[in-house]
Order: C-alpha cells, then structure tokens, then sequence
C-alpha cells in the first residue's frame, strides 16, 4: 500500500512521528512496552492530550493509578486533563484488576456512544493480578485488542517488563499489536540514558535502531 494512502494520527511526541512516517496509521493498536519509570504512562499521556488539542473524543484506562493520580501528574506538563473531564471530551476511567472480569464489552459501548477516537490502556500488565491463569489473561487481551481494531480507534496499550529481553508480559500482545515500541533507561556509571526502539508498525516504514529521548517541561521529546 503506498504510505501516502494511509491516514496518519500524530503521537504529539517531537521526534517521535518522523520515525514512523508522520504518525499511527489510524485504527491500529500499538503497544508501549519497558520497565517502570521509563515513561510509558507518560507517552500514554502525551498521545491523549495530542488528541484533545485536536478537538478528539479521547478515553484513558488506568489499571494502576486513580484518575486523580493521572491528573495531577499531567499538570506538570502543562496538561489540563481535567478541564477536558469536565467537558465530556475525555473520559477517565479507573479499572481495578481485581474486579475486572470483562473489560472489552462496557469498553466498545462507550466508545461507541461517546464516538471515542483515541483510546490509552495503562496497564495490560495488571491484568495478570485477577487472571491468574496464563490463557485466561491471553484470551482477554486477544478479545480487548481486537474490539479496538473493530471500533476503528487508535489505540496505545501499556505494558511493564523485566529487563531480561522480554517485550510483553504475557507473550502475545507484540504478535497481536499492529506496532511495538519499546522504552528503555539505561545507566552507564552516573549517566542515565532513555532510549526508544520502535521494533515494528505495520503499513509504515520505520526508522530502525536506538533513538534517545528526554523527559522535559512539555513531556517526551525524541532528541536522536
């Protein structure tokens, strides 16, 4: 398929939409995948909050943190993710893994309802805490990824590892995402280093390697 014949959706990241020839492909399923702290929810963020400035219905689920939580750690950014609540342009919901035993129907119905165009998954890793069977957790996040690509949105899913080399948790979300990018920090003596390596996206061409990023006032930026 020529790359000039597929719709983009920007990331909002600087630096980040050159790498992957201007953006998402609109409708596809990415996952964000590395270790704790190296901005995943961030990204996550960065992408809805790109949304919203565009005029996007946007909806964010937290598996983790309380929406208040997400609220007040975006403001540092310069990110009103409340006023944007208030607004019904984007909604903020809370999961509990605990509870949660199926996600994918109330999932598809508020989309669909409140004509969500973007959608962030954070974290597909909790999952694990109520299914404990390995299966049951690969089952429902096949049924989840696949309600998403049928409701047309552009999705980012999270998706926290070890650093043993893995890029999911439950080994089937990088073979059912439609892209992969995985985030790194690396320390080399007193130096710390976030790196970005985008391992696939479909219908794109990509730019392959280790890029850098830095985390500034405005969020991440791509800087290599």
């Amino acid at each position: 398929m020529p790359k000039d014949s597929v719709e983009r959706v920007t990331t909002g990241v600087p630096g980040l939409d050159k790498l992957i020839n201007g953006g998402l492909v609109r409708g596809s399923t990415t996952l964000v995948t590395g270790g704790a702290g190296t901005g995943k929810t961030i990204l996550c963020a960065q992408f809805i909050w790109d949304g919203l400035q565009k005029g996007e219905a946007c909806l964010f689920i937290t598996l983790e943190e309380r929406p208040k939580d997400i609220v007040a750690d975006v403001a540092s950014f310069g990110w009103d993710f409340q006023s944007y609540v208030n607004k019904g342009k984007l909604m903020l919901d809370y999961k509990d893994p605990f509870e949660v035993t199926d996600i994918v129907a109330p999932l598809v119905d508020l989309i669909r309802t409140r004509r969500v165009q973007r959608v962030a998954i954070d974290s597909t890793s909790t999952l694990g805490l109520y299914f404990s069977n390995a299966f049951e957790v690969r089952k429902q996040l096949f049924k989840l990824l696949m309600a998403l690509k049928d409701a047309g949105v552009t999705a980012l899913l999270t998706a926290e590892v070890s650093g043993d080399g893995q890029t999911s948790r439950f080994g089937v979300e990088e073979f059912i995402t439609d892209g992969l990018i995985v985030l790194r920090a690396v320390t080399m003596g007193k130096t710390a280093t976030n790196t970005l390596e985008i391992r696939k996206m479909r219908r794109t061409d990509i730019s392959a390697g280790i890029h850098t990023f830095e985390f500034g006032k405005s969020g991440i930026k791509v800087v290599d």
